[in-house]
């Protein structure tokens, strides 16, 4: 299929960076796509919004919980924004998390430590943390603790699905569907990635940003096979049911699909969309786009689904 219009008439109206600019530092990107995010005006009408402070493996950790408007504890979406683990903030998703608050089910977006400044595995351990104290302390804060599911886009999208293989490797807590949304699975350099060819730029998201971006993240090339890095180096049996969404014209299209395949074939319940015509980001981060209030119903029904 063709690049929906509306894309094109988006990516047309983004200025290019200019060709002698100086390569920006991971602290220059973060303030630069900071200041980049909008939040929408017309935003859904939802229960209380709260920053949390919920203790991680190196201190307190920031989580945004989004509770629905009810008096009875809500099963709850753990949602890891994108950004390559390098850059993004829990002001991503605001309009995703909200609509998902909308339909009776409680988001809670994790602030996770950032590379380069801290490596893998920080962010998937403090994610796990975030989820661990959520299945104990729920309760207390309008959530379910005994209904969770993870979520995430890009590089949260990684670790959505790494929450599901540490919380099956350490016994719990339960995890009652994964969502990822234009995951990251696989590495660059990894055979077979025909999207890191066929959409190397001119959609947003760049192959050379993913390099960049795992140049950050890994500290130590051995961890590239570690399973919790790269979840397509994993055993993926046993994992709770699985909702991928790819899009066409996205550099992690390819991976996105393999990992899907290989969750299929390990026996997980899995459900595989892919969004023709779109780019990186339709789900969370273009909220403008036609398509992304489509990709938010798709992502409800999966989780009432599994819920």
């Amino acid at each position: 299929m063709t690049l929906d219009p509306a894309v094109a008439a988006m990516l047309a109206a983004t200025p290019a960076p200019p060709a002698d600019a100086p390569p920006m530092t991971p602290a220059q990107l973060r303030a630069a796509f900071a200041s980049m995010l909008t939040v929408p005006a017309d935003l859904p009408e939802i229960g209380p919004v709260t920053d949390l402070s919920v203790p991680g493996p190196a201190g307190d950790l920031r989580v945004r919980l989004y509770l629905p408007k009810s008096d009875e504890p809500a099963p709850l979406f753990l949602w890891m924004h994108g950004g390559g683990w390098t850059i993004g903030s829990i002001e991503e998703n605001e309009l995703a998390s909200r609509r998902v608050a909308e339909a009776g089910i409680a988001v809670a977006s994790v602030e996770y430590r950032l590379a380069p400044e801290h490596p893998f595995p920080a962010a998937p351990e403090d994610c796990y943390a975030v989820l661990a104290w959520f299945a104990r302390n729920g309760a207390e804060h309008g959530v379910d603790g005994s209904r969770i599911a993870t979520g995430g886009e890009s590089a949260g999208g990684n670790l959505a699905t790494v929450l599901a293989l540490l919380s099956r490797e350490r016994g719990g807590p339960r995890i009652a569907g994964q969502v990822l949304v234009v995951p990251v699975t696989a590495h660059p350099s990894d055979e077979g990635l025909t999207s890191y060819v066929d959409c190397a730029e001119g959609y947003g998201m760049t192959a050379d940003s993913m390099r960049f971006f795992f140049e950050q993240y890994v500290s130590d090339p051995k961890d590239l096979d570690d399973p919790y890095l790269l979840p397509s180096r994993a055993d993926v049996s046993g994992l709770p049911p699985a909702l991928v969404m790819v899009a066409e014209y996205d550099v992690l299209r390819t991976e996105g699909e393999q990992y899907a395949e290989k969750l299929a074939a390990a026996g997980v319940e899995t459900t595989v969309k892919c969004y023709d015509g779109q780019i990186h980001g339709f789900y969370g981060l273009y909220t403008d786009l036609p398509i992304s209030p489509v990709s938010h119903a798709d992502v409800i029904a999966f989780l009432k689904s599994v819920f």
